[in-house]
């Protein structure tokens, strides 16, 4: 199963890319939506949902359902991808198990509390305006008023006042989760992504089972023009790590 970024969905980006590939190699794949999907979204009511109202036990429940529904079709435990925040979520999800065949982390983030200073520092999320917007967000939660939305210089632009204290003090440490994935792992990260955010090899140094990290070369957090050479790692990985699948397909 693959988990998305914040803010995206499961026709963008990993989700929509590795798909068609791990089928070449007999893997059935199901990429789908959390709640948290894109930035704000409405479904059967006008009611808001969507990335800006994301609650983080939510976004690790969504994988647990996904994996039931799975669970219901095939009596085994999938391989588990995510991306960015999906892959922290996936750090989560595979985190104390023993039944997890392989987790793929593509440039899963560091999570935990230094996350939202770390993306605003750098130009998202509430850029240089941090300390005024976490009082905000404080006194808005206090006043039983979590779910005004606010809005930021830097993506994702907009988030609830609940969603911004649940990012500042509720993200799971992906560092800290390490240790108790057992599974082997993968971690791909591109060259032009921080390594303080994005800790491939560091991650993979801790974890109690197999890992290997992977720096793809000129490529971005969204794999911008290397999606080919991102599915290249990932099936010639999971070919070299799961005996019986097919042949690694030629992208």
């Amino acid at each position: 199963m693959i988990l998305h970024g914040n803010c995206m969905n499961f026709y963008t980006g990993a989700p929509k890319f590795l798909p068609p590939v791990l089928a070449e190699l007999g893997i059935a794949t199901l990429a789908f939506n959390r709640r948290g999907h894109d930035v704000i979204a409405t479904l059967n009511s006008r009611e808001s949902t969507g990335g800006a109202f994301q609650r983080i036990e939510e976004a690790i429940s969504d994988s647990v359902y996904a994996e039931a529904w799975l669970r219901g079709r095939m009596d085994a435990a999938p391989i588990v991808i995510g991306h960015s925040n999906g892959g922290m979520l996936a750090a989560r999800h595979a985190a104390e198990r023993d039944d997890i065949p392989a987790l793929v982390l593509l440039s899963a983030h560091q999570g935990g509390t230094g996350m939202v200073p770390f993306a605003s520092a750098n130009g998202l999320l509430a850029q240089d305006r941090l300390p005024e917007f976490e009082e905000l967000a404080r006194e808005a939660v206090a006043a039983g008023r979590g779910a005004d939305l606010m809005l930021l210089p830097g993506w994702w632009y907009a988030i609830t006042a609940e969603s911004l204290v649940d990012n500042l003090d509720r993200l799971p440490a992906t560092m800290e989760l390490a240790p108790e994935i057992s599974c082997p792992t993968l971690f791909i990260a591109g060259d032009q992504e921080p390594p303080e955010m994005y800790p491939a090899a560091a991650f993979v140094e801790k974890i109690a089972g197999p890992g290997t990290a992977r720096i793809v070369p000129d490529c971005d957090h969204f794999y911008t023009g290397r999606f080919d050479a991102v599915s290249a790692e990932v099936s010639d990985w999971l070919c070299a790590t799961l005996p019986g699948l097919g042949t690694p397909p030629s992208v």
